[in-house]
């Protein structure tokens, strides 16, 4: 993973324009928010204590450009040295490494926004979560689900005909009612700050026989509403707990690093935004320790509900969020491909490592691990609030 950690590897095609700003790990300090620029990460605490705080303002883009031509702003490490040494792997303690981009937001996601994914996700409700018996459903569905639901706006009148031909057909699902629906569905993915880095082990519940990744993209939206920017994300997912049952959904998707974000935040500025988004095709590459490699693809441009919409459904009237949210924006990418055996379908081994890429957020890292082996999570927002408070900057 050391020669994938690198500026090369991890940065937008277009970094030298791109507003990026993410968390590093400062040993003796702690978390501080930083910059990238000329190949260095620059400290923005004169600017907000939080990645939060930082959105809050507002213009953020003119804020970081203000504070990158200040020359009071300090240049506190090498990007280079802290992606290396980003690696869980081969982590020196001693060196600062990036966390994930976001620290207070709540992290939030949305759940069956593509018709392949909503396919899986009736899958794995009537197999009960068994991969063996998923290839078979997958066959029986695809000739009841697959035409009548292409093309389908959410909560349209057409989406209603088709929910009542359906239930008719006896192949109604809950899944179906959030994928077709006028509810969008929107979940708590992980607590705030629970969220790891590039280069940071991911967890799996060691109880998990049938999981994978989910590869998104993750929009950072303030208070107001308002959406300042975007990410790479990992739902790290249980297929076999939530196929038990969707009310172990929790259990499913929120265990010890579980969730990883990264590796910056790019903010939208005149050369990237909202509409870039709606373009973005975000790839996947698992590579196994056996050798197994997996390559996969979504585009956010086959999504069922706008990026926009999801956001106006995750935050409003019903809902506040004063210290903003990251929101991802689901996947079609269900990998199906077999790993163990015919019919097993695709399911992660201990030591999988994971990219998650798109030409214009970079790429995430990480290594699969059980959730009990990751490195425990013990630096929440207590810890947070005395360390920013003893550095005298709140």
């Amino acid at each position: 993973m050391t020669s994938m950690l690198s500026p090369a590897q991890s940065l937008p095609r277009d970094a030298e324009r791109a507003t990026l700003v993410g968390r590093l790990w400062q040993p003796d300090i702690g978390p501080v928010l930083v910059a990238v620029h000329e190949g260095g990460l620059h400290d923005l605490s004169r600017v907000a204590a939080t990645a939060s705080q930082l959105l809050e303002l507002d213009d953020p883009v003119g804020a970081v450009r203000e504070a990158l031509r200040d020359e009071r702003t300090q240049r506190v490490a090498s990007l280079e040295q802290a992606l290396a040494n980003s690696d869980e792997t081969r982590r020196d303690a001693q060196h600062p490494w990036l966390l994930a981009p976001c620290d207070l937001q709540a992290v939030k996601a949305s759940g069956v926004t593509f018709i392949a994914s909503l396919l899986e996700r009736v899958i794995e409700e009537q197999s009960r979560g068994d991969a063996s018996k998923a290839e078979s459903i997958r066959a029986a569905l695809g000739g009841v689900l697959g035409d009548n639901l292409a093309g389908i706006v959410p909560g349209s009148p057409q989406a209603a005909k088709v929910k009542d031909v359906l239930i008719a057909q006896g192949a109604w699902s809950q899944y179906l009612e959030v994928g077709i629906g006028p509810d969008a569905e929107i979940f708590t993915k992980a607590p705030v700050l629970a969220a790891v880095g590039t280069g940071a082990d991911v967890g799996i519940h060691s109880g998990s026989v049938w999981n994978n990744p989910e590869p998104e993209v993750v929009l950072a939206v303030d208070s107001r509403g308002r959406t300042l920017g975007a990410a790479l994300g990992n739902d790290v997912n249980l297929r076999d707990f939530e196929g038990r049952s969707a009310l172990l959904l929790g259990k499913a998707k929120d265990n010890n690093a579980s969730c990883a974000i990264g590796p910056f935040i790019r903010l939208f500025d005149e050369h990237f935004g909202i509409d870039d988004v709606r373009r973005v095709t975000v790839a996947l590459r698992v590579v196994g320790p056996e050798g197994f490699t997996l390559d996969g693809a979504s585009s956010l441009s086959k999504i069922s509900r706008d990026p926009l919409d999801l956001v106006s459904q995750a935050i409003g009237p019903h809902h506040a969020y004063p210290d903003g949210l990251m929101l991802f924006l689901g996947t079609m990418f269900a990998p199906t491909q077999d790993r163990h055996g015919p019919g097993q379908g695709f399911t992660h081994v201990v030591g999988d490592r994971v990219t998650i890429s798109a030409p214009e957020l970079g790429a995430l890292h990480n290594r699969v691990v059980h959730a009990d082996q990751a490195p425990r999570w013990t630096f929440g927002i207590g810890a947070l609030m005395r360390n920013l408070a003893g550095r005298g900057i709140i």
